[in-house]
């Protein structure tokens, strides 16, 4: 199963930490968390104006409802969220993730599980990358992602909504790869 997925966190450091994460399988079931304890002394200005106002659950302490397989929606610390997480993924038999420019997004999606050797063993090794998908394509990478997929009305830096982002990128972009001519011996 295809999963997208988006994370937001703390900045591009070393020591960062998740604020949120969003997943988006190809059939269209959610998982969104909102972590409670990610280190709220590294948030900057650029992330209390574009990403903490677009948290769903910001005025929320704790929320660890029943895990929902079709549509999961919470809010705790990462043990409970990895907990939630790792039964969500279970459900499918295989989970291949994509993420708009992954590196960060997939580092700290390892780190949920004690590393990248630790996810769960139906996830593929590695997170593959719709930016590199647009660039094969022949799009710019830097295209404006949301005039691109058509989803203007959408709050950029949810990382659910990021995820249905670069979800909907993906099918634009395979679409274009399959009406071209793509032989590669040239």
């Amino acid at each position: 199963m295809q999963v997208f997925f988006d994370t937001e966190f703390t900045g591009l450091r070393q020591a960062t930490t998740l604020i949120s994460i969003g997943l988006i399988a190809a059939d269209g079931r959610t998982f969104y968390a909102e972590f409670n304890d990610y280190d709220a002394s590294q948030l900057n200005d650029w992330l209390w104006e574009h990403v903490m106002p677009y948290l769903q659950l910001l005025d929320t302490d704790v929320m660890t409802p029943p895990l929902d397989l079709t549509h999961h929606l919470m809010k705790a610390d990462r043990p409970r969220v990895t907990r939630a997480l790792t039964e969500w993924l279970a459900q499918f038999e295989t989970v291949e993730l994509w993420a708009d420019y992954p590196a960060y997004d997939w580092v700290l999606f390892g780190e949920l599980f004690g590393g990248g050797l630790n996810i769960p063993k139906n996830i593929a090794n590695n997170a593959l990358d719709v930016a590199t998908l647009l660039k094969a394509a022949g799009v710019d990478v830097q295209v404006d992602r949301q005039e691109f997929a058509g989803m203007t009305e959408m709050n950029l830096h949810n990382a659910l909504d990021d995820a249905k982002l670069a979800k909907a990128c993906y099918k634009k972009a395979i679409g274009i790869l399959s009406a071209g001519d793509n032989d590669c011996d040239g």
